[in-house]
């Protein structure tokens, strides 16, 4: 059975709703974040770098978001929830896989640490990342007008790698999505979904508390 290592308010949610995707058995064991807002220590005996998310399948203990996404699918699921290389979409994909932390998320977390420098606050850099940030939402927008999810017609691990940007990150944060009415659309599909509603009552941000679970 595969654990997942939560840490509250990050990335592992992603994990976690993609086994409730795929309907897969696993063990959760939730890790709160120290009041300075850094991951537990304990997280550190786990994996060296001491990040979420983290699995343990057996002997192997794996971290990063988009690696474990597609190590799962793969490994367990039989490839349910990703396009099989030689499928039309395939690139389109991959690509998305890719952009949310790639693109999305390295961005995001520039524009971050320059809101927490003060001194940072009226220069053009910042001024230069958040219309670069506003460009790259403008981009996933337009993108998204085209079919109800990244890949057109089928929900994918892609799409599961792209929510956490629009969703727990705008905790840490605070952009506005409402010039952007395709991603508000499309939020509102993700978030009728059963499996999102269930994972984000097990490890979405509003989740704070020790807790180990085994689900299936």
């Amino acid at each position: 059975m595969i654990t997942v290592y939560h840490l509250t308010i990050s990335r592992s949610e992603r994990i976690v709703w993609l086994m409730e995707e795929l309907g897969l058995e696993y063990r959760m064991e939730v890790h709160p974040r120290e009041r300075s807002g850094a991951a537990p220590e304990a997280m550190r005996a786990i994996h060296a770098l001491g990040k979420s998310p983290i699995i343990r399948d057996g002997d192997l203990v794996l971290a990063e978001s988009g690696a474990i996404v597609e190590y799962i699918v793969q490994r367990h699921a039989g490839g349910r929830l990703a396009i099989p290389p030689a499928d039309p979409d395939f690139a389109r994909y991959t690509y998305w896989m890719h952009f949310a932390e790639g693109s999305l998320m390295s961005l995001m977390l520039i524009a971050l640490v320059l809101a927490r420098i003060p001194e940072a606050k009226d220069t053009r850099v910042r001024a230069r990342i958040l219309d670069r940030m506003d460009k790259m939402l403008a981009f996933v927008d337009d993108e998204l007008g085209a079919g109800p999810w990244f890949v057109g017609e089928r929900f994918t691990a892609a799409d599961v790698m792209m929510v956490f940007p629009f969703t727990t990150m705008r905790r840490y944060l605070e952009y506005d999505l409402a010039p952007h009415p395709h991603i508000g659309s499309y939020m509102q599909r993700i978030e009728a979904r059963p499996a999102y509603i269930k994972a984000m009552a097990l490890a979405g941000p509003d989740v704070t508390t020790a807790q180990e679970r085994t689900t299936a």
